[in-house]
């Protein structure tokens, strides 16, 4: 399918309101559990988020739009957000994404009204050439990614308890 950028705003500003209705007053069970060492509870995914945010999609736009391919960007360090976010509290790390979110898409709407900014090009320190479509596009991906991980990482939490109906519940299987 091809990337429609309303679209993509649309879902990328209920990201913020999903987790919220989903995570906030949450008991600290469901919180921080995770699938094992080096891994993300819905807490880190919205320490993670956040630090996307700062670091990741509108940072990546600037430099594209300054820059062009000529220089690739930062790499961008996925367990940035523990020093920062890791054990926060979910109402604080929730409100912060919110207002991180809605600042990114309106610097993404406004830097991107001329249609042809879509198809400028950027470097990505490991994959190489990308335009301002394919890193929206992968912003988009990115949140499902990390809304699947929650909920995979939130039914574990009862996997052994589900006796045998686990046999019916793909989200338990391992990939």
């Amino acid at each position: 399918m091809h990337f429609e950028p309303d679209e993509a705003f649309a879902l990328l500003e209920r990201t913020p309101r999903l987790l919220d209705a989903w995570l906030r007053e949450l008991p600290a069970a469901w919180l921080d559990c995770d699938e094992g060492a080096d891994t993300y509870s819905p807490r880190d995914v919205v320490g993670h988020l956040i630090h996307g945010e700062e670091a990741d999609w509108v940072p990546r736009l600037r430099h594209i739009l300054e820059h062009g391919p000529a220089r690739p960007f930062e790499p961008f360090d996925r367990v940035g957000f523990v020093a920062a976010y890791r054990g926060q509290p979910i109402e604080s790390l929730l409100t912060r994404f919110a207002t991180l979110r809605a600042a990114s898409l309106a610097t993404f709407r406004a830097a991107t009204r001329d249609p042809a900014t879509w198809d400028l090009r950027g470097r990505h320190p490991e994959l190489g050439e990308v335009t301002v479509r394919q890193l929206a596009a992968t912003w988009v991906v990115h949140d499902l990614g990390h809304l699947r991980q929650v909920a995979r990482t939130m039914a574990r939490r009862y996997e052994q308890s589900v006796g045998p109906w686990r046999a019916y519940l793909t989200i338990l299987e391992r990939q």
